[in-house]
C-alpha cells in the first residue's frame, strides 16, 4: 500500500473490516505514529480508547454533535481549507490513514478533497520553477494562521507571529517518488525574505495554481469501514462541508504517521513541541 500511495498520493479502500486496534496496527506498518497525549494533558477529553487515533469527527465525548458556536467548532473550521497535516510542528506528518466509523446520509456532504501538488509543480512555467529553485524560498507554517483565516472573529485576539512556526521549503523533492513537489498549505503565514505583500502574492500565485480543478479529487465516503490513505508530502487535503455538519453524526478517526524522510524536521529544531489536533 505504501508503494501505491507513493505513486498516486491518495489510496481509497472500501468496506474494510478495521476496528481501532487493527487501524493502529496497519498504520504502524507505515512508521512511527503521532498521538494525542499532549492535548489530553492540556485538558481536552479524548473520547476514543487509543491515544494513537485522532478524533476528526463532529461528536463530543458524550456522543452528542458538536455545538456550531463552541470553541471546538470554531477551531475546526480551518479543516475546510486545503492543508497538510502537522507542517506547523517541528516534525511534519508523512502518511495519514482516515477511517469512517459513522457517516451522515448520502448527499449531505462530508467528503474529503485532495490536491496533487506534484502534478501542480510539473505544470508550472519554467520561469517560476527556476525562481523557486534558485531562491530556495522558506515558508513558515502556523496552525493559528489557518484557524484565524477560517474563523477570524473567534481568533481576533491572537497574533500567530507570537507562536512557534514550522519552517519548510516551498519547492521540495518528494523523496519517495523522486519527483518535485510544491509543499503548500493554508497554514503558511509568510515566506521568509519577502515583504508581507510579496509573500502573499507569491503564496496566492502558487496556491491558486495548485488548487485548480485539474489537480483536485473529492473522495466521497460511502460505507462504514472505508479507509483513505494519503501522503501529506505530495498532496493537500481539506474537509468538505455540507448540511450534515450540525444535524448528523460523522465519526472519523485518523492515525497519523510521522514523516521519516530527510525533510521530516526540515529547518526546525528537534523538539517534542506539538500544536493542533488536526
Amino acid at each position: 500500500m505504501a508503494l501505491t500511495s507513493q505513486k498516486y498520493g491518495v489510496v481509497v479502500i472500501r468496506k474494510t473490516k478495521l476496528d481501532d486496534a487493527t487501524h493502529i496496527s496497519l498504520a504502524r506498518k507505515f512508521g512511527e505514529l503521532n498521538d494525542v497525549k499532549p492535548y489530553n494533558k492540556a485538558g481536552r477529553i479524548h473520547r476514543l480508547a487509543y491515544d494513537e487515533l485522532f478524533d476528526v469527527g463532529n461528536m463530543e465525548h458524550n456522543g452528542s454533535i458538536v455545538d456550531p458556536i463552541s470553541p471546538r467548532a470554531q477551531a475546526n473550521r480551518g479543516n475546510s481549507l486545503f492543508h497538510v497535516d502537522y507542517s506547523f510542528n517541528p516534525r511534519r506528518a508523512g502518511y495519514s490513514l482516515l477511517l469512517s466509523h459513522e457517516l451522515p446520509p448520502r448527499g449531505t456532504g462530508g467528503g474529503t478533497e485532495f490536491c496533487d501538488t506534484r502534478a501542480a509543480w510539473d505544470d508550472l512555467d519554467e520561469a517560476t520553477k527556476q525562481d523557486l529553485l534558485s531562491k530556495d524560498y522558506i515558508a513558515c507554517h502556523s496552525i493559528l494562521h489557518s484557524k484565524k483565516i477560517a474563523a477570524p472573529e473567534h481568533f481576533s485576539d491572537i497574533d500567530p507571529a507570537d507562536y512557534p512556526m514550522g519552517r519548510h521549503r516551498l519547492a521540495q523533492k518528494h523523496e519517495r517518488s523522486g519527483r518535485m513537489n510544491l509543499y503548500l498549505a493554508k497554514h503558511i503565514h509568510h515566506i521568509e525574505g519577502l515583504s508581507a505583500e510579496e509573500s502573499q502574492d507569491l503564496f496566492d500565485k502558487l496556491f491558486d495554481h495548485a488548487t485548480r480543478d485539474k489537480y483536485r479529487l473529492e473522495v466521497e465516503w460511502h460505507n462504514v469501514g472505508d479507509l483513505v490513505v494519503w501522503d501529506n508530502n505530495c498532496t493537500m487535503h481539506r474537509a468538505v462541508g455540507g448540511p450534515f455538519a450540525y444535524k448528523h453524526r460523522r465519526d472519523m478517526r485518523r492515525a497519523t504517521v510521522h514523516d521519516d524522510s530527510t525533510q521530516a524536521w526540515e529547518l526546525n529544531k528537534h523538539s517534542d513541541v506539538r500544536q493542533g489536533l488536526s
